[in-house]
């Protein structure tokens, strides 16, 4: 075999390897390219992700300060009101007991003036039990009532005893025999006690 041959042929084998091996860096480079390329915007998409993820936590995050401010200022405002509300009713709590006891106190103006010029005392004594009939009346309609005494055993929550005295019988022996001055409940809540004298 011809030497001259034999170097062509290898010269034409070596040019075209070289020829691929040149094709093959070629077509490698867009391929690197292409795999560089996505990691590239898959960290911008991230990136996007992230800011637009924050600025909605950032936006949630302003509603939600301006809910709590919101709902702070009503609640300080309807604690006020109520603070108000409750100082009122404490210093004008009484006034419809007051109101109730007015005419009352104008029955025993009007009692007193017809005293003066009264002559018949049987008359001027029922005045003054209507004008006392009508006062219990309206304590009762404002829930006050006279705690009872007569007949009963002595119970401490609503009697207070004041003296000892011999039982005029058995039977009244730690009973109620007198009572020197009235107790009262108002809305069932002892307001004075009934000072009583019990038997021995």
């Amino acid at each position: 075999m011809n030497p001259n041959v034999e170097e062509n042929k290898e010269k034409e084998l070596k040019e075209e390897v070289s020829e691929e091996l040149s094709q093959a860096e070629t077509a490698e480079q867009p391929v690197e390219e292409a795999v560089e390329a996505p990691e590239e915007e898959t960290e911008e998409v991230v990136a996007n992700e992230l800011e637009t993820k924050l600025k909605e936590a950032e936006e949630k995050a302003t509603e939600l300060n301006d809910r709590y401010l919101r709902l702070s200022a009503e609640f300080d405002n309807y604690r006020k009101r109520t603070l108000k509300e409750k100082t009122e009713l404490i210093l004008n709590g009484s006034e419809k007991a007051f109101t109730s006891i007015l005419p009352v106190l104008d029955d025993m103006e009007r009692a007193m003036q017809n005293m003066e010029k009264a002559t018949d005392v049987a008359a001027v004594r029922e005045g003054v039990e209507l004008i006392y009939t009508k006062f219990l009346q309206t304590l009762e309609q404002n829930g006050v009532k006279p705690i009872p005494t007569e007949d009963q055993s002595l119970d401490t929550d609503y009697h207070e005893a004041i003296a000892l005295i011999d039982a005029p019988s058995e039977e009244q022996k730690g009973k109620i025999l007198d009572c020197v001055q009235k107790g009262y409940t108002l809305n069932d809540k002892v307001i004075r006690h009934a000072k009583v004298v019990i038997g021995k």
